[in-house]
């Protein structure tokens, strides 16, 4: 099952890459699908979800907005969409820092000097706004920057965190399709049976937070949710014991859990008792 993630700056190019890529590998392209599903689960419309993405969000949407509901739903969505069908590339979302930890699962930035996305962007839409088109790119970069320190805590410019950095002032949109080829169909990145087991329980763990965060029993609850071989592993310090019976009632309806390890403390567990 081919996986790859693709996250790409504006004008480099990496619209491309991705879409020639689903053709090679013979996979669906996975974008624009899942900001409909967003916009249901939080009950807004599809352009308010676009603008917030984008950086382009007046300041009424970005007040309005819960960015925490938005993050977990974004990847609940994404992980578990790798999970289905027969593989996937997907552009964009933070699948690249979602799906890192999956051995078969393929990470890749496409990236290009700023002068040169400026000027093909100026060429795609026929502008001859160099100032503005600059602007443009720089408020898309810094949207782009904002959203992957926020919800994974990392430069996502950084080539560590990636398995493949291509830059496409140089190598043309066929070399970077050949260069994924390449590592897709390599031993190191095969699926096996303990990397679509490392998918699973991802996909199960978002499932769950995601499930926790959308009922009004838990969604301001602080839990951090592990899973292994479909068993949860629930942590963290709630107020109150009623709060924790909560957290595991809600959690145990998540499809696919078939366990719950309850580590969970509450403080009024923990508070002295006079008598």
């Amino acid at each position: 099952m081919p996986l790859v993630a693709i996250t790409r700056e504006m004008g480099s190019l990496g619209k491309d890459v991705a879409s020639g890529l689903s053709e090679a590998l013979g996979v669906p392209l996975v974008y624009h699908e899942v900001i409909d599903h967003l916009a249901d689960r939080m009950r807004v419309r599809k352009s308010h979800v676009i603008r917030l993405l984008d950086g382009k969000a007046n300041l009424l949407e970005r007040m309005s907005a819960d960015k925490t509901s938005l993050s977990v739903f974004t990847a609940d969505e994404i992980v578990n969409l790798a999970l289905q069908g027969k593989g996937a590339v997907i552009r964009g979302w933070g699948a690249t820092h979602l799906l890192r930890e999956v051995p078969h699962a393929v990470c890749v930035r496409v990236c290009a000097p700023f002068e040169v996305r400026k000027r093909r962007m100026m060429e795609r839409v026929g502008s001859f706004d160099a100032e503005q088109m600059g602007d443009e790119i720089r408020q898309n970069d810094e949207a782009h920057g904002a959203i992957m320190s926020r919800n994974f805590a990392i430069d996502w410019t950084a080539p560590e965190n990636y398995d493949l950095v291509l830059n496409t002032e140089r190598a043309g949109v066929r070399q970077c399709i050949d260069a994924i080829l390449a590592l897709v169909k390599s031993a190191e990145f095969a699926e096996t049976d303990a990397s679509r087991q490392r998918l699973r329980d991802l996909a199960l763990a978002w499932r769950v937070r995601a499930r926790l965060r959308s009922s009004q029993k838990t969604r301001g609850l602080r839990v951090v949710v592990n899973a292994s071989a479909g068993c949860i592993t629930l942590t963290g310090l709630l107020d109150r014991i009623e709060q924790r019976e909560a957290v595991n009632e809600v959690a145990g309806t998540a499809e696919g859990v078939a366990g719950i390890d309850d580590q969970l403390r509450t403080a009024d567990a923990l508070r002295p008792r006079f008598q």
